[in-house]
């Protein structure tokens, strides 16, 4: 595995510390790698090393001052809503609970371009952004990707009834993105039917569905020859 790899790796398993180490050894090969010195940036800046974390991505506005990964995170850090948490496994275990029906990990579809979502770190709050009949994931406002179409659906149908939900990024590499949605409040409206159906569940919806529709195709809803020639004139 590329010296790259492991550097997005580690970030991507929470394991900070090495991905410090790594990411420095990229940079010291090459002084302008704006990835490796983003994703060294976000791992002081996860550890609690806000100080470098800032001089790091400063290093790369000055290489690259349209580069939206930094301005981003120094936004972030200057309103010091860029959490911090050394104890990542921990933490992510917990935020990671599970109940049937109120929590979900859902694969994105439509995703961002790899050097964003090699910014992702496990447990992030990413945002929910309900557009064109779509919900759409953002990392504040950077797109991250899309919800699929029946999950998407469903949940607008929540939100719009006053429910509300939070989600964190649960794991992510160049090809694939998962996040965790939780739900946090339901109305009354809606406080008998789950957020989110079971694998089963939805499978048995999707079978009727199904029958259905062969059921109309199949002309069995329309009169026979014996009733076509009764309503005759």
């Amino acid at each position: 595995m590329s010296l790259k790899k492991q550097a997005i790796q580690t970030a991507l398993n929470g394991d900070w510390q090495n991905a410090i180490l790594l990411n420095k050894d990229l940079i010291k090969e090459n002084p302008g790698d704006l990835d490796a010195l983003n994703r060294l940036a976000l791992a002081y800046a996860i550890t609690g090393k806000i100080n470098l974390a800032k001089s790091t991505y400063l290093k790369v506005v000055k290489l690259d001052p349209l580069n939206s990964i930094a301005l981003r995170n120094l936004k972030k850090i200057k309103e010091k809503s860029l959490k911090t948490n050394s104890n990542s496994k921990y933490y992510i275990n917990n935020k990671f609970l599970e109940e049937p029906g109120k929590t979900k990990v859902i694969e994105l579809v439509n995703i961002a371009q790899p050097k964003v979502l090699e910014q992702l770190r496990t447990g992030q709050y990413v945002n929910l952004s309900i557009k064109r009949l779509k919900i759409f994931v953002l990392d504040d406002k950077q797109y991250i990707g899309v919800l699929p179409d029946d999950i998407g659906k469903r949940l607008i149908k929540f939100i719009k009834g006053d429910c509300q939900y939070e989600a964190y990024a649960k794991s992510a590499n160049a090809h694939k993105v998962t996040i965790f949605i939780k739900e946090l409040k339901k109305s009354s409206r809606y406080r008998n039917q789950p957020s989110f159906m079971s694998s089963t569940e939805t499978a048995l919806v999707l079978d009727k569905v199904k029958k259905g529709r062969e059921f109309v195709n199949s002309g069995a809803n329309k009169p026979s020859n014996s009733e076509d020639s009764y309503f005759e004139d």
